[in-house]
Protein backbone atom coordinates (compact mmCIF):
# COMPACT_ATOMS: atom_id res chain seq x y z
CA UNK A 1 0.00 0.00 0.00
CA UNK A 2 1.01 3.27 -0.51
CA UNK A 3 0.02 7.22 -0.59
CA UNK A 4 0.29 10.27 -2.31
CA UNK A 5 0.12 13.38 -0.94
CA UNK A 6 -3.18 15.50 -1.08
CA UNK A 7 -3.02 19.37 0.27
CA UNK A 8 -4.50 19.83 3.31
CA UNK A 9 -8.24 21.02 3.84
CA UNK A 10 -8.95 25.06 4.10
CA UNK A 11 -8.05 25.29 8.22
CA UNK A 12 -4.32 25.30 6.66
CA UNK A 13 -4.29 28.76 5.50
CA UNK A 14 -5.46 28.08 1.68
CA UNK A 15 -9.03 27.92 0.60
CA UNK A 16 -10.32 24.68 -2.04
CA UNK A 17 -10.41 25.48 -5.47
CA UNK A 18 -12.92 23.51 -7.45
CA UNK A 19 -12.25 23.86 -11.31
CA UNK A 20 -15.59 23.45 -13.17
CA UNK A 21 -16.10 22.16 -16.77
CA UNK A 22 -17.84 19.95 -19.16
CA UNK A 23 -19.83 20.34 -22.17
CA UNK A 24 -22.50 22.91 -22.98
CA UNK A 25 -25.87 22.23 -21.77
CA UNK A 26 -24.95 19.86 -18.93
CA UNK A 27 -25.25 22.06 -15.95
CA UNK A 28 -22.01 24.09 -15.43
CA UNK A 29 -23.72 27.44 -14.94
CA UNK A 30 -26.32 25.53 -12.52
CA UNK A 31 -23.40 24.13 -10.81
CA UNK A 32 -21.50 27.33 -10.50
CA UNK A 33 -24.63 29.84 -8.84
CA UNK A 34 -24.69 26.47 -6.41
CA UNK A 35 -21.38 26.75 -4.96
CA UNK A 36 -21.82 30.41 -5.09
CA UNK A 37 -24.76 30.28 -2.77
CA UNK A 38 -22.53 27.97 -0.96
CA UNK A 39 -20.29 30.24 0.11
CA UNK A 40 -17.51 30.12 -2.78
CA UNK A 41 -16.40 33.09 -4.38
CA UNK A 42 -17.83 31.96 -8.11
CA UNK A 43 -15.78 33.00 -11.55
CA UNK A 44 -17.42 32.11 -14.94
CA UNK A 45 -14.96 32.07 -18.07
CA UNK A 46 -12.17 33.64 -17.48
CA UNK A 47 -9.77 33.66 -19.75
CA UNK A 48 -7.08 30.40 -19.24
CA UNK A 49 -4.21 32.23 -18.93
CA UNK A 50 -5.20 34.08 -16.01
CA UNK A 51 -6.56 31.32 -13.71
CA UNK A 52 -2.61 30.54 -12.03
CA UNK A 53 -2.63 34.01 -11.14
CA UNK A 54 -5.53 33.94 -8.95
CA UNK A 55 -3.28 32.33 -6.21
CA UNK A 56 -0.04 33.89 -7.23
CA UNK A 57 -1.03 36.86 -4.99
CA UNK A 58 -2.94 36.99 -1.19
CA UNK A 59 -4.35 33.99 -0.21
CA UNK A 60 -8.38 34.49 -0.85
CA UNK A 61 -10.38 34.23 2.35
CA UNK A 62 -13.02 32.07 0.33
CA UNK A 63 -12.95 29.24 -1.51
CA UNK A 64 -12.85 29.36 -5.11
CA UNK A 65 -15.14 28.26 -8.27
CA UNK A 66 -14.04 28.52 -11.15
CA UNK A 67 -16.04 27.71 -14.34
CA UNK A 68 -14.48 26.75 -17.56
CA UNK A 69 -15.86 25.60 -20.77
CA UNK A 70 -14.88 25.81 -24.47
CA UNK A 71 -16.34 29.48 -24.84
CA UNK A 72 -13.42 30.90 -22.95
CA UNK A 73 -11.49 32.88 -25.06
CA UNK A 74 -8.11 31.06 -24.64
CA UNK A 75 -9.88 27.85 -24.33
CA UNK A 76 -7.84 24.80 -25.83
CA UNK A 77 -7.63 21.29 -24.14
CA UNK A 78 -4.01 21.72 -24.03
CA UNK A 79 -4.01 24.58 -22.90
CA UNK A 80 -6.68 23.66 -20.01
CA UNK A 81 -4.57 20.83 -18.94
CA UNK A 82 -1.91 22.75 -18.66
CA UNK A 83 -3.30 24.82 -16.76
CA UNK A 84 -4.26 22.02 -14.67
CA UNK A 85 -1.06 21.04 -14.08
CA UNK A 86 0.04 24.37 -13.24
CA UNK A 87 -2.26 24.81 -10.72
CA UNK A 88 -1.55 21.21 -8.75
CA UNK A 89 1.84 22.98 -8.36
CA UNK A 90 0.49 25.97 -6.05
CA UNK A 91 1.59 24.00 -2.49
CA UNK A 92 -0.80 23.66 -0.17
CA UNK A 93 -4.11 24.37 -2.74
CA UNK A 94 -6.49 21.93 -2.05
CA UNK A 95 -8.10 22.31 -5.85
CA UNK A 96 -10.20 19.59 -7.48
CA UNK A 97 -11.21 19.26 -11.16
CA UNK A 98 -15.07 18.61 -11.56
CA UNK A 99 -16.19 17.05 -14.93
CA UNK A 100 -19.93 17.81 -15.45
CA UNK A 101 -21.22 15.05 -17.98
CA UNK A 102 -24.21 13.97 -20.14
CA UNK A 103 -25.19 11.70 -22.45
CA UNK A 104 -25.26 13.43 -25.95
CA UNK A 105 -29.17 12.63 -26.56
CA UNK A 106 -30.29 14.61 -23.52
CA UNK A 107 -27.95 17.37 -24.71
CA UNK A 108 -29.16 17.47 -27.80
CA UNK A 109 -32.79 17.59 -26.25
CA UNK A 110 -32.41 20.42 -23.62
CA UNK A 111 -31.24 22.54 -26.93
CA UNK A 112 -34.00 21.93 -28.87
CA UNK A 113 -36.10 22.44 -25.58
CA UNK A 114 -34.45 25.99 -24.97
CA UNK A 115 -34.12 26.74 -29.03
CA UNK A 116 -30.59 28.14 -28.02
CA UNK A 117 -27.57 27.61 -30.70
CA UNK A 118 -24.54 25.66 -29.47
CA UNK A 119 -21.55 27.38 -29.20
CA UNK A 120 -19.34 25.44 -31.18
CA UNK A 121 -21.75 25.10 -34.52
CA UNK A 122 -23.99 28.77 -34.07
CA UNK A 123 -24.81 27.64 -37.71
CA UNK A 124 -25.47 24.08 -37.81
CA UNK A 125 -27.30 21.78 -35.78
CA UNK A 126 -26.79 21.11 -32.25
CA UNK A 127 -25.53 17.81 -32.63
CA UNK A 128 -22.87 18.65 -34.68
CA UNK A 129 -21.03 21.52 -31.74
CA UNK A 130 -22.54 18.74 -29.07
CA UNK A 131 -19.69 15.77 -31.25
CA UNK A 132 -17.16 18.36 -31.66
CA UNK A 133 -17.45 19.21 -27.69
CA UNK A 134 -17.05 15.73 -26.77
CA UNK A 135 -13.64 15.81 -28.99
CA UNK A 136 -12.58 18.62 -27.25
CA UNK A 137 -13.33 17.78 -23.67
CA UNK A 138 -12.06 14.33 -24.10
CA UNK A 139 -8.46 14.45 -22.68
CA UNK A 140 -10.05 16.84 -19.84
CA UNK A 141 -12.67 14.36 -18.89
CA UNK A 142 -10.18 11.60 -18.33
CA UNK A 143 -8.14 14.52 -15.82
CA UNK A 144 -11.16 15.10 -13.90
CA UNK A 145 -11.16 14.43 -10.09
CA UNK A 146 -14.67 13.95 -10.25
CA UNK A 147 -17.08 13.26 -12.66
CA UNK A 148 -21.41 13.82 -12.37
CA UNK A 149 -23.47 12.35 -14.45
CA UNK A 150 -26.31 15.46 -14.95
CA UNK A 151 -28.52 12.60 -17.63
CA UNK A 152 -30.73 11.88 -15.20
CA UNK A 153 -30.71 15.03 -12.88
CA UNK A 154 -33.01 18.36 -12.09
CA UNK A 155 -31.35 21.41 -11.10
CA UNK A 156 -32.09 20.41 -7.37
CA UNK A 157 -30.76 17.04 -7.55
CA UNK A 158 -27.41 18.41 -8.77
CA UNK A 159 -27.43 21.08 -6.20
CA UNK A 160 -27.79 18.49 -3.21
CA UNK A 161 -25.42 16.38 -5.14
CA UNK A 162 -22.63 19.20 -5.10
CA UNK A 163 -23.39 19.91 -1.18
CA UNK A 164 -22.80 16.59 -0.45
CA UNK A 165 -19.23 17.11 -2.05
CA UNK A 166 -18.47 20.94 -1.62
CA UNK A 167 -19.84 22.26 1.42
CA UNK A 168 -17.02 24.45 3.14
CA UNK A 169 -16.79 24.64 6.64
CA UNK A 170 -17.74 21.46 8.09
CA UNK A 171 -21.55 21.75 6.21
CA UNK A 172 -21.26 18.14 4.60
CA UNK A 173 -19.06 15.19 5.48
CA UNK A 174 -15.61 13.91 4.33
CA UNK A 175 -16.58 12.73 0.56
CA UNK A 176 -14.73 9.89 -0.29
CA UNK A 177 -13.94 8.76 -4.19
CA UNK A 178 -12.76 5.29 -5.49
CA UNK A 179 -10.86 4.40 -8.17
CA UNK A 180 -10.21 1.12 -10.17
CA UNK A 181 -6.95 1.67 -12.57
CA UNK A 182 -4.66 0.39 -14.75
CA UNK A 183 -0.74 0.34 -13.46
CA UNK A 184 0.15 -0.23 -16.92
CA UNK A 185 -1.52 4.04 -17.98
CA UNK A 186 0.13 4.94 -14.03
CA UNK A 187 -1.99 6.14 -11.46
CA UNK A 188 -4.87 8.54 -12.07
CA UNK A 189 -4.01 12.15 -10.14
CA UNK A 190 -5.04 13.15 -6.98
CA UNK A 191 -5.02 9.78 -5.21
CA UNK A 192 -4.72 9.85 -1.99
CA UNK A 193 -4.36 6.05 -0.79
CA UNK A 194 -3.13 3.43 -3.81
CA UNK A 195 -4.02 -0.18 -3.24
CA UNK A 196 -2.38 -2.95 -5.44
CA UNK A 197 -4.79 -5.61 -6.38
CA UNK A 198 -2.65 -7.78 -8.66
CA UNK A 199 -2.04 -10.45 -6.02
CA UNK A 200 -5.17 -11.66 -6.44
CA UNK A 201 -6.16 -14.40 -8.89
CA UNK A 202 -6.68 -12.66 -12.81
CA UNK A 203 -10.00 -14.07 -14.29
CA UNK A 204 -8.12 -12.66 -17.47
CA UNK A 205 -6.86 -15.94 -17.67
CA UNK A 206 -10.41 -17.70 -17.55
CA UNK A 207 -11.89 -17.12 -20.92
CA UNK A 208 -15.50 -16.83 -19.84
CA UNK A 209 -14.51 -13.74 -17.98
CA UNK A 210 -11.73 -12.27 -20.08
CA UNK A 211 -14.29 -9.88 -21.86
CA UNK A 212 -16.76 -8.64 -18.73
CA UNK A 213 -15.69 -6.82 -16.37
CA UNK A 214 -15.49 -6.77 -12.37
CA UNK A 215 -18.71 -5.26 -12.34
CA UNK A 216 -20.19 -8.37 -13.04
CA UNK A 217 -21.38 -10.94 -10.32
CA UNK A 218 -19.15 -13.49 -12.41
CA UNK A 219 -16.37 -12.19 -12.03
CA UNK A 220 -16.69 -10.68 -8.80
CA UNK A 221 -17.35 -14.19 -7.47
CA UNK A 222 -14.36 -15.70 -8.99
CA UNK A 223 -12.22 -12.88 -7.47
CA UNK A 224 -13.62 -13.24 -4.48
CA UNK A 225 -13.25 -17.11 -4.72
CA UNK A 226 -9.24 -16.29 -3.75
CA UNK A 227 -8.50 -17.88 -0.36
CA UNK A 228 -6.55 -14.22 0.34
CA UNK A 229 -9.65 -11.92 -0.69
CA UNK A 230 -11.83 -12.26 2.33
CA UNK A 231 -9.07 -11.07 4.35
CA UNK A 232 -7.82 -8.15 2.09
CA UNK A 233 -11.27 -7.05 1.95
CA UNK A 234 -11.60 -6.95 5.47
CA UNK A 235 -8.46 -4.97 6.29
CA UNK A 236 -9.08 -2.70 3.64
CA UNK A 237 -12.70 -2.06 5.51
CA UNK A 238 -11.28 -1.94 8.78
CA UNK A 239 -8.61 0.69 7.56
CA UNK A 240 -11.02 3.22 6.42
CA UNK A 241 -13.24 2.96 8.99
CA UNK A 242 -9.89 3.82 11.12
CA UNK A 243 -9.29 6.67 8.78
CA UNK A 244 -12.23 8.51 7.41
CA UNK A 245 -13.24 9.85 10.66
CA UNK A 246 -9.94 11.10 10.98
CA UNK A 247 -9.76 12.70 8.52
CA UNK A 248 -12.87 14.33 8.46
CA UNK A 249 -12.25 15.60 12.15
CA UNK A 250 -8.93 17.16 10.58
CA UNK A 251 -11.26 18.92 8.53
CA UNK A 252 -10.51 17.27 5.12
CA UNK A 253 -13.38 17.38 2.77
CA UNK A 254 -12.43 15.18 0.06
CA UNK A 255 -10.44 11.56 -0.08
CA UNK A 256 -9.40 9.47 -3.27
CA UNK A 257 -8.80 5.82 -2.89
CA UNK A 258 -7.72 3.86 -5.63
CA UNK A 259 -7.54 0.02 -6.38
CA UNK A 260 -4.98 -0.68 -9.53
CA UNK A 261 -4.50 -3.76 -11.37
CA UNK A 262 -2.65 -5.35 -14.54
CA UNK A 263 -5.57 -4.20 -16.71
CA UNK A 264 -7.86 -1.80 -14.40
CA UNK A 265 -11.17 -4.22 -15.75
CA UNK A 266 -11.30 -6.88 -13.32
CA UNK A 267 -9.60 -7.27 -9.72
CA UNK A 268 -9.75 -3.85 -9.39
CA UNK A 269 -12.90 -3.15 -10.41
CA UNK A 270 -13.99 -5.81 -8.01
CA UNK A 271 -11.88 -4.23 -5.18
CA UNK A 272 -13.32 -0.09 -5.71
CA UNK A 273 -16.87 -2.13 -5.63
CA UNK A 274 -16.78 -4.01 -2.72
CA UNK A 275 -15.19 -0.61 -0.80
CA UNK A 276 -17.47 1.83 -1.96
CA UNK A 277 -20.79 -0.47 -1.28
CA UNK A 278 -19.06 -0.82 2.47
CA UNK A 279 -18.31 3.05 2.82
CA UNK A 280 -22.13 4.02 1.70
CA UNK A 281 -23.64 1.14 3.79
CA UNK A 282 -21.91 2.90 6.57
CA UNK A 283 -23.31 6.27 5.76
CA UNK A 284 -20.11 8.45 3.68
CA UNK A 285 -21.11 9.76 0.79
CA UNK A 286 -19.04 7.57 -1.91
CA UNK A 287 -18.44 8.18 -5.74
CA UNK A 288 -16.72 5.53 -7.94
CA UNK A 289 -15.04 5.90 -10.98
CA UNK A 290 -13.19 2.84 -13.02
CA UNK A 291 -11.14 4.32 -15.60
CA UNK A 292 -10.46 1.78 -17.83
CA UNK A 293 -14.13 0.91 -18.29
CA UNK A 294 -14.68 4.82 -18.79
CA UNK A 295 -12.11 4.90 -21.22
CA UNK A 296 -13.36 1.98 -22.96
CA UNK A 297 -17.22 2.86 -22.75
CA UNK A 298 -17.89 -0.18 -20.54
CA UNK A 299 -19.28 2.51 -18.32
CA UNK A 300 -21.09 6.03 -18.73
CA UNK A 301 -19.30 7.53 -15.69
CA UNK A 302 -19.43 7.74 -11.91
CA UNK A 303 -21.62 5.88 -10.04
CA UNK A 304 -23.15 7.19 -6.62
CA UNK A 305 -24.24 4.23 -4.89
CA UNK A 306 -26.05 6.00 -1.69
CA UNK A 307 -28.29 8.22 -3.93
CA UNK A 308 -30.07 8.22 -7.39
CA UNK A 309 -31.17 10.47 -9.18
CA UNK A 310 -33.97 11.66 -11.66
CA UNK A 311 -35.16 15.45 -14.21
CA UNK A 312 -33.36 17.13 -16.48
CA UNK A 313 -30.12 19.81 -15.20
CA UNK A 314 -30.22 22.41 -17.98
CA UNK A 315 -27.30 25.48 -18.33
Amino acid sequence: MSSTAQPDPPATGKPRLVLVTGPSGAGRSTAIRALEDMGYEAIDNLPLSLLPRLLEGDTPEKPLALGVDTRNRDFSTNALIEVIDRMDGFSGTPMQVLYLDCNAEVLLRRFSETRRRHPLAPAESPGMGIAREFDLLGPVRARADMLIDTSEMSPHDLRAELEQWFAPDGQSRLAVSVHSFSYKRGLPRGLDMVLDCRFLRNPYWEEALRDLNGRDARVAAYVEGDPRFAAFRDKVVDLAGLLLPAYEAEGKAYLAIGFGCTGGQHRSVTMAETLAKALADGGWAVSIRHRELERRGAVAGPQAPVQDSFGNVGE
